[in-house]
Parts: C-alpha cells; sequence; structure tokens
C-alpha cells in the first residue's frame, strides 16, 4: 500500500511556485471538476515501497545496486527558461480569478516581436518549451511526482503514465511546460490508491519527446521501481 506520508507533497518547493504561476486559466469550473473528481480518481492500491505486493516481481539483484541520483524538477529545467517561469509578468497578479483574463493560452507562444512585452512573450515561451537538460541523458535518476495514468488494465493496474510535478496537471489544471513532463513506461505495472498522492521513480532518464493524448513530455524513463513517496 503507498504510504501517503506527505498528501500534497510540501517539500516540492518549487513544483508550488510552477504550479501557481500555472494557476491562470483554473477557473471555477475547473476547481469544481477537481473536487468533484477526488472520489472518481482513486485505483487500488497494492504497493508497498519496501515489500513487493503479492504477484509483483521483486527488485532484481542489479536494481537494488543501480545508485540513483536524486533530482529536483527544477535541475531538468534549462537556466532561460527557469528564469522566466520563477520570474512572471507583473500584470498576472492583477488577474481577477473567473475573468475572462483567467485563462490559459492556447495560441502559439508570443513572439518578441508580437503584440506583447518580451517579458511576457518569454514566459509565454517558458510555459511551453521543450528544451531539455542533454546532460541528463541515459542518468539513472530519482524523482518524485504525481501520476497522470495512460495504460491501465481492468485491475487498474498501471503500465505506462506520466510522471508531472503537481497534482491536477493534465487533468483538471493546466499542463506543465514539456520539460517539466517525464513519459514513463513499466510494463510490470502498480497501482496506487490516490492520484493525489506522490510517488518516487527510479529508472535510467531519457531525452526523448512523447506525444500523448494527456499531455507532451520532453523526457521519458522506462522506470526500475515505484515507491511512496517519503518527504
Amino acid at each position: 500500500m503507498l504510504n501517503r506520508n506527505n498528501r500534497t507533497g510540501r517539500s516540492l518547493s518549487f513544483t508550488l511556485i510552477l504550479a501557481a504561476s500555472l494557476g491562470v486559466g483554473c477557473s471555477d469550473e475547473n476547481r469544481d471538476a477537481e473536487r468533484a473528481s477526488d472520489a472518481q480518481t482513486t485505483v487500488a492500491a497494492d504497493l508497498n515501497a519496501d515489500v513487493p505486493a503479492p504477484g509483483e516481481p521483486e527488485a532484481s539483484a542489479e536494481q537494488e545496486t543501480v545508485d540513483y541520483r536524486e533530482v529536483k524538477w527544477e535541475e531538468l529545467i534549462p537556466q532561460e527558461d527557469l528564469e522566466a517561469l520563477l520570474n512572471p509578468p507583473a500584470y498576472l497578479a492583477t488577474i481577477a480569478e473567473g475573468s475572462d483574463a483567467d485563462m490559459f493560452p492556447k495560441e502559439e507562444p508570443l513572439t518578441i516581436d508580437g503584440p506583447a512585452s518580451a517579458e511576457e512573450a518569454r514566459y509565454q515561451q517558458a510555459l511551453q518549451s521543450t528544451k531539455i537538460k542533454p546532460e541528463f541523458d541515459r542518468q539513472q535518476v530519482r524523482i518524485p511526482g504525481f501520476v497522470v495514468p495512460l495504460e491501465f488494465d481492468d485491475d487498474q493496474t498501471i503500465t505506462s503514465f506520466l510522471l508531472v510535478p503537481y497534482f491536477g496537471a493534465c487533468m483538471h489544471l493546466p499542463p506543465p511546460p514539456p520539460n517539466q513532463v517525464i513519459y514513463a513506461n513499466f510494463p510490470e505495472g502498480f497501482q496506487v490508491e490516490f492520484l493525489y498522492d506522490p510517488v518516487y521513480i527510479e529508472g535510467e532518464l531519457r531525452t526523448l519527446p512523447e506525444d500523448t493524448e494527456r499531455g507532451n513530455a520532453a523526457y521519458s524513463m522506462n522506470v526500475a521501481r515505484v515507491s511512496a513517496y517519503e518527504e
């Protein structure tokens, strides 16, 4: 059973900033849908952070000896994108929640030659950036996040998913930038009790993009292990 030691993932500090910056566009209707979905987005849990559930394969000796580097989400963003996300245009703070302006932009990223200021254009470009950190390719990493299921069977065993830095992304809240999304493939499968419980995934990170119906990912991973998030 996945342990819910940190229901909101509070130690994912940068993700709070990112989620807040992307919060423009989360209308009352979306928030109502998010609240209503809490009872609908649960899947039966049968995964223990340390002891495999019945029918699940035990970690191989090779997996046990891999030295996974723990990575924070902000490390995956190129510096210029990170600076833009951490310094959003001042006008965003003046937008009233639920107003016509409270909409996540659906158009292509603005260019500096367009109608917006250079600051606004750079910020909107960062919100949709696919730029990656090439030095992370083929690195063995461990990273916490929230699961957005893509493929699962009748028993709700998830075999492919998106890992994202905050709950509700790609479902009820605007998606993170693609360079803040990892497409994860885990053929062995796993089950979670609540999608708002964060997990750790471990495996070899690739700088290979993947487009899915739930969102676009700039990184991919063949997952070796999924475990409960512990602060």
